[in-house]
């Protein structure tokens, strides 16, 4: 049986809910330190049953935080947090760690199915300047009960205000291969690592890294509570010709990522901008 999910706003922090259960939290500014390039984040996305499908700041990359829209190489900036990689020493820690600030709700509330939250965000340089502006959209919709399913449309438009262009990229854009990750990167719970991992075309595993699919899919069992779940990803699209390319581990840790900057740059003329689609379900 379907059932329209509702939200329900304390400070900065949204709730998604679904009957008696939250299935999402949405933390809309982050008190991080600016090592951990703070932005809004969801965290802890859950089953219909309660069952946790996100982790937060795990000790290997404490800048990883539930589903969040990030980037780790924008023009020498990174909007991903922790170190920043580059050919020439690795991966380092410098003075670059950017931040992404909620400015504005839009609209938080559920109609037809479905609660949407949209809103205006800044992404600001190291140096205090406004580099993007984005309108973001999160829609959460198709929960039944029955089948124990809800799904999350998320849909992004990045517009360059920094009067120069800018170059959208990955540690591998940067000379690291299979490290191509940008976009809506999801951290699953630590229990998850090594879980089942499969895509549209059949590859499994480690095959899934660096492949363009329409939907991949992360199956695994919990912690602590009897059972599993699956997290299916569907790729959706990018307003840039560049193709969407999974960024995909099972382990050391889970992690997925349509990467919309896997191994080549996306770059931004002033002005320009750039829109992403994406569903979980």
């Amino acid at each position: 049986m379907s059932e329209t999910p509702r939200t329900e706003r304390s400070g900065d922090v949204l709730a998604v809910s679904v009957g008696e259960v939250e299935i999402a939290r949405y933390v809309l500014r982050d008190d991080a330190p600016l090592a951990e390039s703070p932005k809004p984040y969801l965290h802890p996305l859950r089953t219909l049953s309660g069952a946790p499908l996100t982790g937060y700041r795990p000790s290997d990359h404490r800048w990883h935080k539930g589903l969040q829209m990030t980037l780790s190489h924008v023009s020498g900036q990174n909007f991903w947090g922790g170190p920043t990689f580059t050919a020439e020493d690795g991966y380092q820690w410098r003075d670059n760690n950017g931040s992404i600030r909620h400015d504005r709700m839009r609209r938080a509330g559920g109609d037809g199915g479905a609660a949407t939250v949209a809103e205006d965000l800044t992404w600001i340089s190291s140096t205090g300047e406004h580099w993007l502006e984005e309108k973001r959209t999160q829609r959460f919709h198709s929960a039944d009960q029955g089948r124990g399913l809800w799904a999350l449309d998320f849909s992004s438009t990045l517009a360059n205000v920094s009067g120069r262009d800018l170059h959208l990229g990955s540690p591998t854009t940067a000379g690291r291969p299979n490290a191509g990750y940008t976009g809506f990167f999801w951290r699953g719970p630590r229990a998850w690592t090594g879980g089942d991992l499969v895509s549209a075309d059949g590859r499994t595993g480690d095959e899934v890294m660096g492949s363009e699919a329409d939907w991949v899919a992360f199956s695994s069992e919990h912690d602590e509570i009897d059972g599993g779940a699956t997290v299916l990803y569907l790729a959706g699209s990018s307003s840039a010709p560049v193709p969407i390319t999974w960024f995909a581990r099972t382990s050391p840790f889970p992690v997925l990522s349509p990467s919309f900057a896997f191994d080549e740059e996306v770059v931004l003329a002033p002005g320009q901008t750039l829109s992403l689609q994406h569903r979980l379900g």
